[in-house]
């Protein structure tokens, strides 16, 4: 018996979906594709203060110039609503992040 999540396609075939694992902030660059891209909710842009410190990024804010933090990094913030649609690795231009199939 499988230790992984799979399904069964109408071909017949077996498809093990992966689900994001990890995202890589330090070669994050905040460019917000993967965001984008996420139909789910899962992800949240973050900023960074000298100390390390996260801070909540208002993304209806145009004016960014006066900001607290010293980078914008992409954050898991709802990992459970992942449904393995690879989108977010597919788009990320520093290749971030890491997948995995589920356990059952």
């Amino acid at each position: 018996m499988s230790t992984t999540f799979n399904v069964t396609l109408p071909s017949g075939a077996t498809w093990t979906p992966t689900f994001v694992a990890a995202l890589n902030e330090e070669k994050c660059i905040g460019c917000g594709r993967c965001f984008k891209v996420c139909p789910r909710g899962v992800l949240e842009l973050v900023g960074l203060t000298e100390d390390g410190e996260r801070i909540h990024v208002d993304l209806d804010d145009d004016d960014d110039d006066d900001a607290e933090y010293e980078k914008k990094v992409m954050t898991i913030a709802h990992q459970e609503l992942c449904i393995g649609c690879t989108a977010c690795a597919r788009i990320c231009p520093k290749k971030c992040y890491t997948h995995a199939p589920a356990a059952v």
